[in-house]
């Protein structure tokens, strides 16, 4: 059954939704974000080219993943944020010069509004990094709408707002491309610190492009 036939919605007119709601939801992702207007696709993301990092601040970055790795007990999702997120988005900033908001709050409708863990800004490019301890397919649904929002919400040109979602160790990124108010989801999972070097450069890529 396509989502244009259900009798039943599953957002409520007269209900307010916060980002959090919407990781709640066991309903597929194409259906909620069709209720917003916006469709939905599984492909390969065509990210920009970034600026080269620089290799030796990313190789302590990876130590220093690697040990926390070995040291820390990651059983919760404020762990994993500050132990394994914080330091690879703090270096990200440090790169691309960029302005990280903790928690950024925003309201755009009833249906869109929350606050995102991560929203780094450089020149005219955004990121939002959303963290979750562990079940990244409805991580997902809530990036989606984070980006949705985030499109309502900032006034500038791009023509496509990115988005990771992360459980510290895994990372998947999304994109919302606005004029066809599409969300992708990207087919590639990023495991950290296996992958540090191929993250770390998309990510650049992003906020930095060449």
């Amino acid at each position: 059954m396509s989502s244009g036939s259900r009798k039943q919605r599953i957002l409520n007119p007269n209900q307010s939704y916060t980002f959090r709601s919407y990781f709640d939801m066991r309903f597929p992702i194409a259906d909620i974000l069709w209720e917003l207007g916006v469709n939905f696709k599984k492909s390969n993301i065509n990210f920009p080219q970034g600026s080269t990092t620089e290799p030796n601040r990313l190789s302590s970055l990876r130590q220093r993943l690697e040990e926390a790795v070995f040291r820390v007990n990651l059983t919760s999702e404020s762990a994993r944020q500050q132990v394994l997120i914080a330091p690879i988005v703090l270096e990200l900033a440090h790169f691309t010069e960029s302005i990280v908001n903790i928690e950024y709050p925003i309201e755009v409708n009833q249906y869109l509004k929350g606050d995102l863990d991560y929203y780094i800004q450089s020149s005219n490019h955004v990121l939002v990094v959303e963290a979750k301890q562990a079940d990244l397919t409805r991580g997902f649904t809530q990036l989606a709408v984070e980006l949705i929002a985030l499109d309502g919400w900032i006034d500038n040109n791009e023509p496509v707002l990115y988005g990771t979602v992360t459980t510290g160790d895994i990372w998947q990124f999304g994109s919302f491309t606005r004029e066809t108010k599409t969300i992708s989801q990207h087919l590639m999972l990023y495991r950290v610190p296996t992958d540090l070097e191929i993250l770390f450069n998309i990510l650049v890529s992003i906020l930095k492009p060449s």
